[in-house]
């Protein structure tokens, strides 16, 4: 499917199904608002996703049965912020890896990637991982508002035909991936 394709999918809602996953004990606790998971709603929807979400949970299990019940919904893309830490209650690499059929590791390395060429020295500290759940995509960014639009900036050139491949989608003409 060609760019222009892409683009007039988007633009007619058609990109596909999309779900935000806030990992955050304190958040789903209340103590505080989450602030990342509007971010990517925001950005998926700007791509041309319908988006559910955000879903606040606590980190780890809950994450997983998240996960599990957006790969039986159908769902194309999850993308969770929260978790990816260093901190001992940071499991959302963890119980995501323990979802996905396949890793697609160069888009948590271009995530961090971007991060740290922003001056965020601390995006290299993210432990975020990318793959597949069947054929939907799950993406791991970090709790911040910041981080979370470092990774839609990411996301935005590539997200769309990710899912266009994940569903069966042929090569784009002239090489590209």
């Amino acid at each position: 499917m060609s760019d222009a394709e892409l683009a007039a999918e988007g633009a007619a809602g058609r990109v596909g199904r999309a779900l935000v996953v806030t990992a955050s004990n304190r958040a789903a606790a209340g103590v505080y608002a989450d602030r990342g998971g509007p971010v990517l709603v925001e950005g998926l929807r700007d791509m041309g996703f319908a988006v559910d979400g955000p879903l606040v949970v606590p980190d780890g299990e809950p994450v997983s049965q998240a996960l599990r019940d957006a790969v039986a919904a159908g769902y194309d893309v999850v993308l969770t912020t929260g978790g990816t830490g260093l901190t001992p209650g940071d499991l959302t690499p963890e119980v995501t890896r323990g979802v996905l059929d396949r890793e697609v590791p160069g888009i948590a390395e271009a995530i961090r990637a971007y991060g740290t060429a922003q001056g965020v020295a601390t995006a290299a500290l993210s432990r975020g991982v990318a793959g597949l759940a069947g054929r939907m995509l799950v993406v791991n960014l970090p709790g911040s508002p910041g981080g979370c639009r470092d990774g839609i900036a990411v996301l935005a050139p590539i997200l769309p035909h990710a899912v266009s491949q994940a569903r069966g989608g042929d090569h784009r003409p002239g090489g590209g991936v």
